[in-house]
């Protein structure tokens, strides 16, 4: 049985807003259903804005699954910021990728569910290629890495009651 592709959560800020327009159609394409929370112009903005609504929508259906059915993905000038912020959310696990290895490996280990682009520092081009590889990739559920964040939920529990 094929596995039912996950719903896409997209943001940007001014600076991811070029890249995020390319990626939504890209996306489409693949066969995933995209829902875009803006920005939805180069109109200088606040990231933690649209890094919280995209980090809100995935953290509230965040599990461990090989796959799961929400995932994020963040576009502004360099990646960080937006991950720092989604990263306060329950439920998330963001991180920044640059290229196919370490998109798959966030996916393999570590479960992320929301993923980070440079609008700056990748073409779209190659923003495609990590997306997809980030897309593609289940989490392995071994053991150790299931038990590594089961801990950080435990400590999410403790500190979002």
């Amino acid at each position: 049985m094929e596995q039912k592709k996950p719903k896409i959560i997209i943001g940007a800020d001014h600076g991811g807003y070029k890249l995020k327009e390319e990626l939504k159609p890209f996306l489409q394409q693949l066969g995933y259903k995209v829902e875009d929370v803006g920005t939805n112009s180069e109109e200088s903005c606040d990231y933690p804005d649209y890094a919280f609504k995209v980090s809100e929508k995935v953290g509230n259906s965040s599990d461990l699954s090989p796959f799961p059915k929400v995932f994020g993905i963040l576009v502004c000038r360099s990646a960080a910021g937006m991950i720092i912020a989604a990263n306060k959310v329950k439920g998330v696990r963001a991180v920044a990728a640059f290229d196919e290895t370490s998109a798959r490996h966030s996916r393999e280990h570590n479960a992320a569910n929301v993923l980070g682009l440079s609008g700056d520092r990748m073409s779209a081009v190659q923003a495609k290629k990590v997306v997809e590889a980030w897309l593609e990739t289940p989490f392995s559920m071994e053991e150790r890495h299931a038990r590594r964040l089961q801990k950080i939920t435990e400590f999410e529990k403790k500190v979002f009651k």
